[in-house]
């Protein structure tokens, strides 16, 4: 079995690749399963709709957004649930883990029996770093799924746009911008599409901004209204879910909002739809100047307007806040009626796009970008100093799954007895340095000079200059999830050390 899973913010969405059809799975409560966890003070957790469903219930904690806390943790990182402490990759198990209960007892999917492999595609925000990649990888294939793809979530909705779209697509008009607004990211990306082949040109993205912030900002907007300046953590949180349900609510004709604050014993409060409007707007408008930028291709002269209407087949809304109406509406005043495209499934058409990517039979393929810097810092100056050489550079091509990893040779002769690799990752660099949003990865020492070979460990002792160093190779590979793994060899009498790098660290291969 096929599926395409969108692990959301505010809730989860699995499609179902079912004989060229890409149909919605259904659950026992709806077509989504809520991205919620809920626990108690004596260890026990619910999840989806049974964590739904006790959201109320004072002897219950619910986490909420549990992807946007993802995205901020490291490997060993720890939330507090109900007085009890849990590791967030074990929480984001479990969810996954319900999720596939969910898919084969309560859902309309017809079990294919025995011991069938749940085949899927995941994604992740565009702009998402390495971290929350690896242990969105990790999370799913330690709840049994057998993970075969990971995209990134606007390229995703872009095959959900061929599919539907495709006569919109010509020659002359290949191109296609995705506006993704989910719970807790937005992401852009422009696509070209030449047959059912989707090339990501650029992508960009804001990682905390979403329908999470917008429920804040309108519940800003009702205790202002409200006379009330501030509520405690669990109020705050119910106000926030009714801000959500009203919100999600609005439609392009609604007038007047009326919020239930009964829980805060007060009388329901009437809101003018443009004050919420307005007061979500700076959102909306930090969006859009980020799609701007993937319209703003600099290879390329000309008017703005000029070449969006020359070859822009369509801006696509995807992405469950994207079906608030203020958002069509500013990007149909900033780009013209006519362009902007909403999805009819916003909430899903994620989903729907992995599966599709994951049907062979459609035959879709995606050449990906790498949407962050990765590099190193090594030794210079005898030791006194650093210097930082990118190694894979943002927008870089990524191969698709099942093709070879991309691969960057460098040869040199060591200058020095010890080599200090220092691995990071940035959203971009600044006079050749990493700036913006810099992840560690993995840090190793590697003995250059060959009488340390021996030596278990290698941190502590000084670095000096040789002069008359081994000639050293580095070898890296970049595969199609963006995983990253490096070798380091004396070409001169073979001995290396082969390494796969991530944020947990430099996990050694075959050594």
């Amino acid at each position: 079995m096929k599926f395409g899973v969108d692990f959301g913010t505010t809730h989860t969405v699995v499609a179902w690749v079912d004989r060229g059809n890409y149909p919605v799975v259904s659950f026992e409560g709806g077509e989504v399963v809520p991205s919620l966890i809920a626990g108690r003070d004596d260890g026990s957790l619910v999840f989806g709709h049974a964590a739904a469903a006790v959201r109320r219930d004072p002897r219950w904690k619910v986490v909420r957004s549990i992807k946007r806390i993802l995205a901020e943790a490291g490997p060993n990182a720890e939330i507090d649930v109900a007085g009890q402490r849990y590791r967030v990759e074990d929480l984001v198990t479990r969810f996954l883990l319900h999720v596939r209960e969910e898919l084969l007892t309560h859902s309309n999917v017809v079990p294919a029996g025995g011991d069938s492999p749940i085949e899927i595609a995941v994604s992740v925000p565009a702009n998402s770093g390495s971290s929350q990649r690896f242990l969105t990888l990790d999370a799913f294939a330690q709840a049994g799924f057998h993970v075969t793809a990971l995209l990134n979530e606007p390229s995703a909705a872009g095959f959900e746009y061929a599919h539907r779209y495709r006569s919109s697509i010509t020659s002359r008009r290949e191109y296609v911008a995705i506006y993704d607004l989910g719970g807790g990211t937005f992401d852009a990306s422009l696509l070209k599409m030449t047959g059912r082949r989707s090339e990501v040109v650029s992508s960009e993205g804001v990682g905390r901004l979403g329908g999470d912030d917008f429920d804040a900002a309108i519940a800003a907007l009702v205790l202002e209204k409200a006379g009330r300046p501030d509520l405690d953590s669990d109020k705050r949180d119910l106000l926030l879910e009714e801000c959500a349900r009203q919100k999600e609510a609005i439609r392009p004709n609604t007038r007047r909002v009326l919020f239930d604050l009964d829980f805060i014993e007060d009388a329901p409060l009437a809101v003018p739809v443009e004050e919420i409007f307005q007061a979500c707007e700076g959102l909306v408008a930090r969006s859009v100047d980020a799609l701007e930028l993937v319209l703003r291709d600099p290879f390329r002269e000309g008017d703005r307007d000029e070449v969006l209407e020359a070859e822009i087949a369509g801006i696509y809304v995807v992405g469950g806040s994207g079906s608030f109406p203020l958002v069509p509406r500013y990007l149909r005043e900033r780009f013209g009626e006519r362009r902007v495209k909403r999805s009819p499934h916003p909430f899903a058409a994620t989903a729907i796009g992995l599966a599709i990517f994951l049907d062979q039979e459609a035959g879709y393929s995606l050449a990906d970008r790498l949407t962050r810097t990765f590099g190193v810092f090594r030794e210079a100056e005898g030791g006194a100093g650093v210097v930082f050489d990118p190694i894979f550079g943002r927008d870089m091509t990524l191969p698709a799954p099942g093709e070879p990893p991309v691969e960057v040779v460098r040869r040199y002769q060591a200058a020095h007895n010890i080599g200090h690799y220092r691995f990071v990752e940035c959203t971009r660099l600044k006079n050749g340095r990493p700036d913006g949003d810099v992840s560690s990865w993995a840090e190793l020492l590697f003995p250059f000079a060959r009488e340390l070979r021996g030596q278990k460990e290698l941190r502590g002792l000084p670095v000096l200059r040789l002069w008359d160093g081994p000639l050293v190779e580095e070898r890296y590979s970049c595969s199609a999830d963006g995983s990253v793994q490096v070798t380091l060899r004396d070409v001169i009498d073979g001995f290396s050390r082969s390494f796969v790098l991530g944020p947990e660290g430099a996990v050694p291969i075959g050594n």
